[in-house]
């Protein structure tokens, strides 16, 4: 073939491969899929929402998937389902548990395409290379030889048109016999795409006809009489073969056990059709309705021959931003809610005059045209193709082109990660209800959102993301199911786990306990509700950001920016961390510096929230690390409303960690600003130290002691330089001064009585003098010399 007709042929198998769908049993990607299996799961795409989620029935029983999050086509198999999400950055499956499990995810190289069989998920990407991922796959994935424009999945085996190859078909899989059998019995064709059913396949050929090859034991593959072009989708199950006619978009079935067509259908017109391993669904264009029949119908008494299934109206494509160059769907836009439209397939048998197409195959023969067309043929058929349709190609490769790359997506549509509850025994659909009552701490979150959103200051982030709302399965998901391994520490009212979003996002996620007992989850709620509450209005560089929460019956859990490396306590206190990962915190500066970036998170609260904030529980454990090394301020689920004034006080029963709660709330129960100064004074001491807030006497035990006692008398009488960390080695010349003065103003925090600690704002005057002495030797100093305010 010359450069020039392999050109044309790509071109045309490129169009052909957005315009003409082939689905394999279970297997290709659009809005409706089949899985099958231990059970018979039907999903779709749901039209006329926010978010094009997916709906699914199952056993008489309809529930929802990931309510809030889009998804452009869905594909089912063997006991699996999986659906790419808006833009094709990630694919997602589900086991008959409806477990989730994200399989990929990549903002640059998308998936384009899915196709599913019984043993193999694989999708096409646009990538310019070697294009093909599979998963839950032995053998056989195709060399980087290939660039597929169409594939397909069955029974062990997947098969796509190769651009390279002359438009042939390439097929893998651990079923090599059946592959290999598959793709011999193709090569004297060119191709425009290819469905896969058992041990069968089907595809339109570069005239347009449609051919069968394969196993033909209940006549899967007797194609009927046709006309060039008159079939637009193909849907191919374990036996049997149905195809769309672009006409009226009526189907015909062939093969099977006798069950494979219902006659009560035979008028109707169809959108879209997709099989299963021996059933068949489609869309109806009358009301974007599911109607199933076939075999799998037939078998079973309670479903009726052709089963209208009560789902909501499906869409009919992919809601998509880019212009459509053949017209937009009818009510497209209320369809996609105003995001974006559902372009109209183009009418690709305009760009090959019927006079040139090659008389259709008897009726029943079992193939189209048993040779290919001659060199005559075919060297008319590119000409016409070149000369009457240059521009209709060139304008369709371009968005085309636009679609692959990514380029026309920038203006996406951020949707929230919602998704249901996940059991492993439970199917009942009120586990994914979305209608539970409204709770308080919901109640408690609208009208932060409402009643703090004018009143941010301070040094916060100039553009706050309002907090997302997610459902357990989207934490699910992305926890690997709360796994021990993603655990990573506990807060106020439960464990943090690790977390990967749907997105891509890196996120901590904090479940709350889920005990039973009243007292247990009433403070849980509360909380949760605190931390809610504060965290929806509070945007800092030095405070830890909310991401968003989840809610669902006795679930409880909020979702922060993940912070890499981890709390400050451990890099202190945990000897693996403190050998493997703290080189960076074995220098004065750096100690220095994290006090400080600690202190500015904690005056914001204290001076610039309104109304102000107390956070009643700062302790190392609560200070985190982020991919910089910036401190920032963590847990707020025993935060209160402070006073207006920091001479005003709040009673309240006592609440923090011990070594770090201030002795005169413990001992009054009365809290202020200046509580919190106690348990910044106590992390001082531990950068300074190295030892815990209570530790022992020695290593084999003994008395334990208050990091306060121990270190204040030592820092007065002048002998600082025998409690410093022997990790971080004596201080430099120009570090010494910056210690002293981060050591003389750590003793005036833990002052027994709150009026004589200083403020924030001295405290953080302090430490930045520190930083900056870290550069300069100007000598010793004195307490004398500090800047304090008491009261």
């Amino acid at each position: 073939m010359t450069t020039l007709s392999a050109s044309v042929i790509s071109v045309v198998g490129l169009i052909f491969s957005i315009l003409y769908t082939a689905h394999a049993f279970g297997g290709s990607a659009t809005t409706v899929s089949i899985s099958y299996g231990s059970t018979v799961t039907v999903c779709g795409i749901v039209a006329g929402q926010p978010s094009q989620r997916i709906q699914c029935w199952r056993n008489g029983q309809v529930f929802d998937v990931f309510s809030n999050i889009s998804f452009e086509s869905i594909a089912g198999g063997r006991d699996v389902f999986c659906g790419v999400r808006s833009g094709g950055s990630s694919l997602v499956c589900w086991n008959p548990s409806l477990t989730p499990k994200r399989l990929y995810y990549n903002e640059t190289v998308l998936l384009s395409q899915l196709s599913i069989g019984d043993t193999q998920i694989c999708s096409i990407t646009n990538s310019s290379g070697w294009n093909v991922y599979c998963w839950r796959y032995g053998d056989g994935i195709p060399t980087q030889n290939h660039h597929l424009q169409s594939i397909s999945s069955g029974l062990g085996f997947t098969c796509g048109v190769d651009l390279r190859d002359d438009a042939g078909i390439i097929c893998f899989g651990t079923n090599s016999e059946a592959a290999n059998a598959i793709q011999a019995a193709f090569t004297n064709f060119r191709m425009l795409n290819v469905a896969v059913g058992g041990n069968h396949a089907c595809g339109i050929n570069s005239t347009g006809f449609l051919i069968c090859r394969g196993n033909n034991d209940y006549g899967q593959i007797n194609v009927p009489n046709h006309s060039s072009f008159e079939f637009s989708a193909l849907a191919l199950g374990a036996n049997h073969t149905c195809a769309l006619r672009k006409l009226n978009g009526s189907v015909v079935c062939w093969g099977g056990g006798g069950g494979i067509m219902s006659y009560n259908i035979l008028g109707v017109s169809f959108e879209s059709i997709v099989a299963g391993l021996d059933s068949t669904c489609g869309l109806t264009t009358s009301n974007l309705s599911v109607i199933c029949w076939g075999e799998g119908w037939v078998r079973n008494a309670s479903y009726p021959l052709d089963f209208e299934l009560p789902l909501r109206q499906i869409l009919p494509g992919p809601c998509v931003t880019s212009d459509c160059s053949c017209g937009i769907y009818t009510q497209s836009q209320i369809l996609c809610s105003g995001y974006g439209s559902i372009c109209k397939p183009c009418d690709i048998s305009s760009f090959f005059p019927p006079l040139l197409a090659p008389p259709p195959p008897p009726l029943g023969d079992g193939n189209a045209p048993g040779s290919p067309p001659s060199k005559a043929l075919r060297k008319g058929l590119l000409a016409f193709a070149i000369v009457g349709s240059i521009g209709a190609f060139a304008g369709i490769c371009t968005i085309i082109y636009c679609l692959w790359t990514g380029v026309c997506c920038g203006n996406k549509k951020i949707h929230n990660s919602v998704q249901p509850t996940i059991t492993a025994s439970t199917l009942n659909p009120p586990q994914f209800s979305n209608s539970s009552p409204v709770s308080r701490s919901s109640t408690i979150r609208r009208q932060a959102s409402r009643a703090f959103r004018r009143q941010r200051s301070g040094t916060s982030s100039k553009h706050a993301d309002r907090e997302e709302e997610f459902t357990f399965a989207d934490l699910a998901l992305a926890t690997d199911n709360f796994s021990q391994e993603n655990k990573i520490g506990a807060g106020s009212f439960g464990v943090v786990y690790k977390g990967k979003l749907i997105d891509g996002r890196e996120v901590a996620i904090k479940r709350g306990e889920t005990s039973q007992k009243t007292k247990k989850f009433q403070e849980k709620e509360s909380a949760f509700d605190s931390e809610l509450a504060f965290l929806s209005r509070l945007h800092h560089k030095h405070l830890v950001r909310l991401v968003g929460y989840c809610e669902e019956r006795d679930e409880k859990l909020l979702v922060y920016e993940y912070m890499r490396n981890g709390a400050l306590y451990d890099h202190l206190h945990d000897k693996k961390n403190v050998e493997k990962n703290s080189s960076l915190l074995n220098s004065w500066k750096m100690r220095i510096k994290i006090s400080l970036d600690a202190a500015r998170g904690i005056e914001y609260l204290h001076n610039y929230a309104v109304p102000p904030i107390i956070h009643r529980d700062i302790k190392s454990s609560n200070i985190l690390l982020d991919a910089n090394w910036v401190a920032r301020v963590s847990d707020f689920g025993l935060s209160l409303m402070g006073p207006e004034s920091e001479s005003d006080h709040r009673a309240t029963k006592a609440a923090g960690t011990v070594g770090y709660i201030d002795p005169e709330y413990y001992g009054l129960n009365v809290v202020t600003a200046k509580s919190d100064v106690y348990g910044l004074g106590v992390v001082l001491l531990e950068l300074l130290t190295g030892k815990r807030a209570i530790f022992k006497s020695d290593d084999n035990g003994g008395t334990p002691i208050s990091l306060v006692d121990y270190a204040v008398p030592a820092v007065i009488s002048g002998e600082l330089g025998k409690i410093l960390d022997k990790r971080v080695g004596p201080p430099e010349v120009n570090e010494a001064e910056a210690v002293e003065l981060m050591a003389y103003t750590a003793i005036h925090c833990v002052n027994l009585e709150g009026r004589e600690r200083p403020t924030m704002t001295d405290i953080v005057a302090n430490l930045e003098r520190a930083v900056v002495l870290c550069d300069d030797s100007h000598g010793s100093i004195s307490s004398g010399q500090i800047s304090i305010m008491s009261e």
